[in-house]
């Protein structure tokens, strides 16, 4: 049995690692507690987009649709109504839009546990970057959000559009908003491919010179990939997420270029990396003030010119 002293003593936590070395369990109980906050940061955001959905939020999802022609969309009356066919469609629908509006709004925290695992295994000159990295992600994906937003009426416009003035759509709404959907998430994550390429040449995976080199190329795909990841295939949204692609690209080549150039000039203050491998350090052999001793280099520079006089010299030839 504990003594009565013992009962307002606070059980104490063990004293940190100063080398910041973790077991794998440890490892593996940091991550467990990472995702367990992540995933509860995901249900609170789920909770409010659920809340949100009557108060705006199918509204704002909606209205690129609604505010087409009405000789584009075939609705009984004028009011604007999407078509859900089955019984459990539309609650299914709620749900699933509720869990990404969740996933979007609980970002900035989510990016945040991730950064914080990944923390420990990077330097301490790595780790100032975990509010930029998170704050540049969550930017980037919003930027990248609304500006398919703004080009969804006129690719709705374009692709309905070229069925002929014969034919009027009534959309289904798990199709046209998980369209929505799939076209607000793929802007927003093709917007952090720049935000990678700076991430890994903080980290010193992937340098300047690498990219610029590689400059055609990336630029290339870059439209290649717009082309594919778009949902609505055609060639005014899938320009509308090339090119401010490109321009982020381009972006975060001349970042790469600032961050190298300063690497540089620090590494060339403190170590020799302008000497190659088979060679000597430089070091400054000149004696001081209170050593006039010769240095290891003139004592190299002697014995060498004593062997080269010793050879000359007539009794030192070998004979032929």
């Amino acid at each position: 049995m504990s003594g009565p002293g013992s009962r307002g003593r606070r059980r104490r936590r063990p004293p940190r690692d100063p080398e910041a070395t973790m077991t794998l369990v440890a490892h593996l109980t940091e991550l467990r507690n990472r995702v367990a906050k992540a995933l509860l940061a995901l249900a609170l955001g789920a909770v409010a987009g659920f809340l949100w959905y009557d108060h705006g939020l199918l509204t704002f999802l909606s209205e690129p649709y609604c505010s087409l022609p009405p000789e584009l969309r075939f609705q009984g009356d004028d009011a604007c109504r999407l078509v859900v066919l089955d019984v459990f469609g539309g609650v299914l629908l709620r749900l699933k839009i509720a869990l990404i509006a969740g996933a979007v709004l609980s970002s900035p925290f989510w990016l945040w546990q991730l950064w914080a695992f990944i923390t420990p295994g990077l330097k301490r000159n790595e780790k100032r970057y975990a509010v930029t990295f998170v704050a540049a992600s969550t930017t980037l994906f919003a930027l990248g959000a609304v500006l398919a937003y703004l080009t969804l009426y006129t690719g709705l416009e374009l692709l309905l559009g070229l069925a002929g003035d014969e034919v009027a759509f009534q959309l289904t709404a798990p199709d046209y908003l998980g369209f929505v959907i799939s076209l607000l998430v793929a802007f927003g994550l093709s917007f952090e491919l720049p935000l990678i390429a700076v991430a890994l040449n903080l980290v010193g995976v992937l340098s300047h010179a690498v990219l610029a080199r590689s400059r055609r190329w990336i630029f290339f795909l870059t439209i290649v990939f717009a082309a594919f990841i778009t949902p609505t295939q055609d060639p005014f949204t899938m320009l509308a997420m090339a090119l401010p692609m490109v321009l982020l690209f381009e972006l975060a080549i001349q970042v790469a270029r600032v961050v190298d150039r300063r690497r540089a000039r620090r590494e060339a203050h403190e170590h020799f990396h302008d000497v190659a491998d088979g060679e000597a350090s430089p070091l400054d052999a000149r004696p001081s003030s209170l050593d006039a001793t010769p240095t290891p280099r003139e004592d190299l520079r002697r014995d060498g010119a004593a062997d080269a006089a010793a050879t000359d010299r007539p009794g030192a030839r070998s004979r032929g």
